[in-house]
């Protein structure tokens, strides 16, 4: 298949969507919390859909909605679940968020959401709505999460670690509170550039953690570890 990326189990069409595939996706689907009674999931900007066929491929049992303001990205993201070996759990709409109307709660959403606010606009319209708050911003997300979780449902994010105090404070406006974080360094002298962070109704000390990517050019022995059902 031209302009793909080839997974152990599934190949992912990267050529029509705003975003490709990037390390941030592939961190998110291999990283977050999937519990074994989760049945219902969300994908908010789906792109290729990587993140949703990541947790397809981890839950033999979840069915995934994934919508995409992008026309191009939702069909991509389409015609990548119907190729993979979870068609049947994977749903791929053209719709922004504020437009979306679940029959059901999620057990689970989560999303690589566009995260600059201030920095240059990108010349292609496309790409700058992908990567820019101003068409859909974690507040967004998170009054979405507070109306259509279900009880114990959570949310799942992976963002800029400068984000992180801003984050969870607005969470906690609507009333989800973190529950676990990952922060993320390229390499061990560098400070954090991502988090994972995974939010839920119920206050609990959250569980941190870190994870570095690379030692003297190669994927550390944590991260190799995570991604090996994933990467070839």
């Amino acid at each position: 298949m031209a302009n793909s990326f080839k997974f152990k189990h599934f190949e992912v069409r990267n050529e029509a969507s705003a975003l490709k595939v990037g390390t941030d996706a592939v961190l998110l689907g291999a990283a977050m919390t999937i519990r074994a009674d989760d049945r219902n999931l969300l994908d908010i900007g789906t792109g290729t859909g990587v993140i949703a066929l990541m947790a397809a491929q981890r839950h033999p049992s979840v069915r995934i909605d994934a919508i995409d303001i992008d026309s191009a990205s939702a069909e991509e993201a389409a015609l990548n679940f119907t190729e993979s070996p979870w068609a049947e759990r994977l749903h791929a709409q053209h719709l922004s968020l504020s437009a979306f109307r679940p029959d059901a709660p999620f057990d689970l959403v989560f999303s690589n959401p566009p995260y600059f606010d201030e920095s240059l606009r990108n010349p292609d319209p496309r790409e700058s709505e992908a990567r820019h708050t101003q068409s859909l911003s974690y507040r967004d997300i998170c009054a979405f999460c507070a109306e259509h979780l279900s009880p114990e449902g959570r949310l799942a994010l992976i963002l800029p670690a400068e984000t992180e105090k801003t984050l969870v404070r607005t969470a906690a406006s609507f009333g989800l509170y973190l529950g676990r974080i990952v922060r993320i360094r390229t390499v061990e002298r560098k400070p954090f550039k991502r988090i994972i962070a995974e939010f839920s109704r119920v206050r609990t000390t959250p569980q941190e953690s870190t994870l570095t990517l690379q030692k003297e050019g190669k994927r550390t022995r944590e991260y190799a570890s995570l991604t090996e059902e994933f990467y070839l």
